[in-house]
């Protein structure tokens, strides 16, 4: 029985390993530490790809969100101002729509007596800057105007920041013209 334990690697009475074992076992707790490490990483990388995936997306949803408001802010016809102002008021705070609401009625004096007819494509829109959820959007919208004095139609390109709180339902709660989008100075608010 001693003969077939010492040539096993044990001596009898005392238990010894064999150096291969010790090898072996070492590599197997090196493997699952490496596995554990790799696997943190991954998690780690996984959760700011998410970040930036988010990040990426609500940017996307900003400038959609910016560009769909100013080509139908900018699409206006005098026989029908009542759509033109629910389209300019579409989206916007309470406090903007006030606003808003009483910059339409001074232009109603102009638009209606030109006889007045925009319609608009949109262009492009990048999102300037973001805050806690407040994206600042250059926007800018290809308009083809009609009046009575250009009846032909003039084609021009309408140009606006618009600010979109994606903590308010992605309400814009701030708008302004062609020098804030150029980085002028602040534009009509």
């Amino acid at each position: 029985m001693v003969g077939s334990v010492v040539r096993k690697g044990r001596s009898a009475g005392n238990s010894s390993v064999s150096l291969k074992t010790l090898v072996t076992g070492g590599l197997a707790v090196a493997v699952v530490v490496a596995a554990g490490g790799l696997g943190w990483q991954w998690h780690s990388k996984s959760g700011e790809l998410d970040r930036i995936h988010r990040a990426s997306t609500d940017q996307a949803h900003a400038e959609q969100v910016a560009l769909d408001y100013a080509t139908a802010a900018a699409n206006m016809d005098f026989h029908d101002l009542a759509a033109w102002k629910g389209r300019l008021t579409k989206g916007t705070t309470p406090e903007l729509s006030n606003r808003l609401n009483q910059a339409a009625a001074s232009m109603e004096q102009i638009i209606t007596p030109l006889q007045w007819v925009a319609t608009a494509k949109p262009i492009a829109a990048k999102v300037h800057s973001e805050s806690n959820g407040a994206y600042s959007v250059d926007c800018f919208v290809s308009v083809m105007t009609k009046n009575s004095q250009a009846p032909d139609g003039i084609q021009s390109t309408a140009t606006y920041q618009l600010t979109i709180d994606s903590h308010n339902n992605w309400s814009i709660t701030d708008i302004g013209g062609i020098d804030s989008a150029l980085g002028g100075k602040a534009g009509p608010r």
